[in-house]
């Protein structure tokens, strides 16, 4: 099952005196969370209005309808931010990290069940799958040579074992 919000990005402070708010984003890009007009906040998903979104040195800055001085921004600080899937424009073949956890992990060559994806840790290169459960802990290198195919609705993903790893 697909989770509907998926977390996106932390506000860390305000910026400015008009209300806006820094957000640390939690994507491939900044520039992703700006095609959206509606972010949902924390765990009660309280829907908040875009009004503009920009990025500014890794970081995007948030204007949202209601906060237009810094002590009512400064009651976002901390708070985490959240997307509706539905909202999100994903390019052909790009998923959700959220929606690989506990895919089961199956050797392209044999067939035989690895484990499942336990975590996935996010390096400057490239992401690594961390799969357990099964003989050993392996670390995949998220990457073509290494990932044969990864197929979100069969519950699974394929991957090229090398000598070594």
């Amino acid at each position: 099952m697909l989770k509907q919000y998926l977390e996106v990005g932390k506000v860390t402070n305000v910026h400015g005196l008009m209300g806006e708010v820094k957000v640390q984003p939690w994507a491939d890009s900044p520039e992703f969370l700006c095609q959206f007009k509606t972010l949902y906040v924390d765990e009660a998903r309280f829907p908040m209005t875009v009004q503009r979104a920009r990025v500014h040195k890794n970081m995007v800055i948030i204007k949202f309808e209601g906060p237009t001085d810094v002590p009512s921004a400064l009651s976002l600080r901390n708070a985490i931010l959240y997307i509706d899937r539905a909202d999100a424009k994903l390019p052909e073949g790009a998923f959700f990290l959220a929606d690989i956890y506990g895919l089961e992990a199956r050797d392209a060559a044999s067939g035989e069940v690895l484990g499942k994806i336990a975590d996935v840790l996010t390096l400057p290169a490239n992401n690594v799958y961390v799969i357990k459960g099964g003989k050993r802990e392996l670390m995949i290198p998220a990457v073509p040579q290494f990932i044969a195919e990864t197929n979100i609705e069969g519950g699974f993903i394929r991957v090229n074992l090398m000598e070594g790893l």
